[in-house]
């Protein structure tokens, strides 16, 4: 399969970029670094990517950009941080890539625990999960020529330990788990489906 991982550069997309390779033709896709270097909060980057890539079986995403930072920080700059980063970001890389995906193929969009367990400096980042969740739900049912598309939810990642602090008590999501919630959305059958741990 020909696969698209974007955020190719980060702690997720170099791990699944690793694990994935054996079997598959990757393309690493980041705002800086990988194959391919695509901003998500640009349609017309988008746009110019997929152009450039060509037709895919899969795309999988593990960017989004949010603000974290107090509540008393937020206002309509700072917030807008996650809905164009996150949440637009994703949502084009579905509306644009869905012009280009084969017959089939699938979509994978990252989320996250906050969506229902929120903590203290992510209320931008609950946000963009619950409205890019919301859209992988809607879309599953219209997307044509068997095209499915999925969100996975890990908590913490292992590989962040510099982020443990901001999740008291939660166990992280280990790499290897993180890999298998990818590989049921990318290689398995469900569609709609909010994958976690």
């Amino acid at each position: 399969m020909k696969i698209i991982i974007v955020g190719a550069t980060g702690t997720m997309g170099t791990y699944l970029s690793s694990a994935f390779e054996k079997e598959n033709e990757i393309i690493r896709a980041a705002s800086e670094g990988g194959d391919f270097q695509v901003d998500i909060t640009s349609p017309e980057a988008i746009e110019n990517f997929f152009q450039t890539v060509g037709p895919f079986d899969a795309l999988i995403s593990t960017a989004g950009p949010t603000f974290v930072g107090p509540w008393k920080k937020l206002d309509d700059t700072t917030f807008r941080k996650g809905v164009e980063g996150k949440m637009m970001g994703q949502i084009n890389l579905v509306l644009i890539g869905q012009h280009y995906i084969n017959p089939k193929g699938s979509f994978t969009l990252i989320t996250g625990a906050l969506t229902e367990e929120p903590q203290i400096n992510f209320a931008n980042a609950s946000a963009a999960n619950g409205a890019v969740e919301g859209f992988v739900r809607g879309a599953a049912i219209e997307l044509e020529n068997g095209i499915r598309i999925n969100a996975v939810s890990p908590t913490v990642i292992e590989n962040s330990p510099h982020y443990f602090p901001y999740f008291p008590g939660e166990i992280p999501t280990t790499m290897k788990q993180l890999e298998f919630m990818f590989r049921k959305s990318v290689f398995g059958s469900v569609t709609g489906h909010v994958i976690k741990p």
